[in-house]
């Protein structure tokens, strides 16, 4: 049965029945998504002016740089999310080993931390002055000329911070496709004479393959918009050459028409991922699916499938976290001060209104798709998400520029009309920063929102409007009591990617407004490593809850009664 929707507006009834098929609830979906997708649209129509001498010079010098790292960056770590996420997910889900149980939510714990704060660890970590190279001199009585120790901050270790930290949205992915797998399939090629091997690579890869080419398509994107590893480590990138061009060298055009290129890749991987999706044909035909008995193992193949979870749980979150915390009994006494938890509530309020606003946004866009489920409302919902395939420097740049814009002509009308200058309206304060997170970040409470939408029939809301309730009231009575836990893991979620959030931040917030990310970010690039790491840890601390709300969702997809 097809969602309900109202009959088009009756003629003489006001300004709503102009057109045919235009009432409220479109004008307001349509409105508010186009709105969002004004940033990247600004992007796109700011490259489109001539090149000028920045950007022949970055064309003579530094792109091909540019390009070359990006390029490397995207597919190292796209290599290094498969080789880390696959095996962890199908040993979790197909295998039963001890700690397994255990390692099916752990694996998760590394979406806590952000990149940009990895790699601060493990260059504490492994640097000259480090312990760990530290440890080595004096235990063989080396000197730095008498050994050779691998450069973390170079592109290498780039890939391998990102990776770490990633390989969880592919672990995810990956590891619902496998649960989702019939037995009857897999009990089919067995007794054709398929051994375990050889299930695992013609049967169980190839139907979790849109899965896997979509998570891995997630984390490439991710790579791509990384700002605060890469200038940390010294790698020349998009996003470095960004904040270079823009405040560097003062030419908005140029830092434009960079995003614009750096836009090209991400499309492009959303295309190619769309593509795939389009040509897989693998699916199961029964509609009763049984999961497959679990694999016990035995011997030495136990203990390997622990170690092999344990490895990246221990890279990705157990050592850097620790090194988090030592730093932090040494440094709170003097980092932890008003100044801290004057940042803190900055940054708690900042994500928490950010979250709120998104969340509702979510629920508008969501709600009035459903109620108006029109090609053209379906086109403007989907277009408001892209600004999450966006890069935070790159919104940053959609963003401000418009807003420059009005500024400086609600200026000049007010000093030419009133006499006095309004000064910096919406691109000195926070609405710009406000308006950037909810075009980068609308998309993970939409999906949610969208998501409990599905699971709600539309006989209610036919039920609804029969006895009487207008649209909205629909929406409050009906729907938001059904959705609260899909609104609760939207809003959360929502919450710590705006808390983590740094490069849009560093670009658009107000002057002497900071936060735990940006104070970070700027210990960090000062080398006073361990007096971030109290800025840091509260970052990872405020992430590790919808960390554990995504595994018991997991936990409770294993373990329900199948259909």
């Amino acid at each position: 049965m097809p969602p309900y929707t109202n009959p088009p507006p009756q003629g003489g009834r006001g300004f709503w029945s102009l057109a045919a098929g235009i009432d409220r609830w479109t004008v307001l979906v349509v409105g508010l998504a186009m709105l969002l997708a004004l940033p990247v649209l600004t992007v796109f129509l700011t490259a489109l002016q001539p090149p000028g001498e920045v950007w022949r010079h970055l064309a003579d010098t530094v792109l091909a740089d540019y390009v070359l790292n990006s390029v490397t960056l995207m597919i190292g770590v796209g290599v290094g999310t498969l080789l880390i996420g696959v095996p962890t997910a199908w040993l979790t889900a197909t295998c039963e080993f001890p700690g397994r149980r255990g390692f099916e939510w752990a694996l998760l714990l590394p979406m806590a931390i952000p990149a940009y704060i990895i790699a601060y660890t493990y260059t504490g970590l492994l640097d000259f002055a480090g312990p760990v190279q530290t440890f080595l001199r004096l235990t063989f009585g080396w000197t730095r000329q008498d050994y050779a120790f691998p450069e973390i901050r170079s592109l290498p270790g780039a890939i391998l911070m990102l990776a770490l930290v990633l390989y969880p949205y592919l672990y995810l992915l990956a590891q619902a496709a496998f649960l989702e797998q019939s037995a009857a399939v897999l009990e089919v090629s067995r007794s054709l004479g398929a051994g375990s091997w050889r299930r695992f690579l013609t049967i169980t890869l190839p139907l979790a393959r849109p899965s896997l080419i979509a998570g891995m398509s997630l984390v490439q994107m991710e790579a791509l918009a990384d700002y605060g590893t890469v200038q940390y480590f010294g790698v020349s990138t998009f996003t470095t050459g960004i904040f270079r061009v823009w405040f560097g060298m003062n030419d908005a055009t140029a830092a434009a028409q960079l995003a614009a290129l750096l836009l090209l890749f991400v499309l492009t991987l959303l295309v190619l991922e769309r593509l795939s999706r389009r040509q897989a044909r693998f699916h199961h035909t029964g509609q009763r699916t049984q999961r497959p008995p679990r694999l016990r193992l035995s011997g030495w193949r136990r203990w390997l499938a622990t170690g092999a979870c344990l490895l990246p749980l221990l890279l990705g979150f157990l050592i850097p976290a620790g090194q988090l915390i030592v730093w932090t009994w040494r440094t709170a006494p003097q980092v932890v001060d008003d100044r801290f938890l004057e940042l803190a509530g900055h940054s708690l309020g900042l994500a928490g209104g950010a979250a709120l606003l998104i969340l509702l946004l979510a629920l508008l866009l969501g709600y009035g798709q459903r109620l108006r489920p029109r090609p053209v409302v379906r086109l403007a919902v989907r277009s408001a998400g892209l600004g999450y395939a966006a890069p935070g420097t790159v919104l940053a740049i959609g963003v401000m520029l418009p807003f420059a814009a009005i500024d400086r002509n609600v200026d000049s009308w007010a000093r030419e009309w009133l006499g006095l200058s309004t000064g910096l309206l919406f691109s000195g304060t926070l609405f710009t920063l406000l308006f950037a997170y909810c075009a980068r970040f609308l998309p993970a409470a939409l999906h949610s929102v969208e998501a409990g939408l599905t699971r709600i029939r539309p006989s209610m809301d036919d039920a609804a409007r029969a006895l009487g309730a207008e649209p909205h009231g629909v929406l409050w009575r009906v729907h938001i009591p059904i959705l609260r836990g899909s609104l609760l893991t939207a809003l959360l979620l929502v919450f710590v990617d705006a808390l983590k959030e740094l490069p849009a931040t560093l670009i658009l917030r107000p002057f002497n407004f900071n936060t735990l990310a940006v104070r970070a970010f700027e210990l960090a690039s000062d080398e006073r490593l361990a007096d971030s790491a109290s800025f840091a840890l509260a970052i990872v601390l405020a992430g590790i809850g919808p960390v554990i709300l995504l595994s018991r969702a997991i936990s409770r997809s294993d373990h329900a009664p199948l259909p």
